[in-house]
């Protein structure tokens, strides 16, 4: 076990990762950082720094790797991911005032989790589904031509259905 960001972290997740592939080279790293965060949730300092030491393979080349592909994380993500476009057409018709809606409603900004855990927020460049401006998905399901009002009604109702499973 060990401690990243206060949270502790139970490197024989890591062992089982690496103990699959039998000689690790640097083109085993995308792979290997995929696995890595199914199983944590994101690439925790910790387990990225146990990675470098075992396998040789430098942390910056680690890092480097990690930042440039939008895939992977490096900080904990919420359970609930909730995007908002921020594409031309969704601008046009709103998408600015959708986006504060959603950070005023969560008290988050995009990029941050809830304090909770609960939800992660990001802003996207498009979500390629124009004619439904502005946008918001959450989990991946789509929610089209939203108001200020629609995001309140669609937020409350998801916090209220994830509180009865909980």
């Amino acid at each position: 076990m060990n401690s990243s960001e206060g949270v502790i972290l139970d490197l024989t997740i890591l062992e089982d990762i690496l103990s699959a592939f039998t000689e690790i080279t640097s083109n085993d790293l995308i792979p290997i950082l995929q696995q890595i965060q199914d199983r944590y949730g994101y690439l925790a300092k910790d387990v990225v720094m146990e990675m470098s030491d075992r396998t040789g393979i430098a942390a910056s080349q680690i890092y480097g790797v990690a930042t440039f592909y939008e895939q992977f994380h490096l900080k904990p993500r919420g359970k609930h991911l909730i995007r908002c476009c921020r594409g031309t057409a969704c601008h046009v018709k709103g998408g600015p005032e959708i986006i504060e809606a959603v950070k005023h409603r969560l008290n988050i900004e995009p990029g941050e989790t809830s304090a909770d855990g609960e939800f992660t927020f990001e802003t996207v460049a498009c979500l390629g589904a124009c004619a439904l401006a502005p946008l918001m998905v959450i989990d991946g399901t789509y929610h089209g031509m939203m108001t200020k009002q629609k995001i309140v009604d669609v937020l409350d109702s998801f916090i209220k259905s994830a509180e009865e499973i909980s």
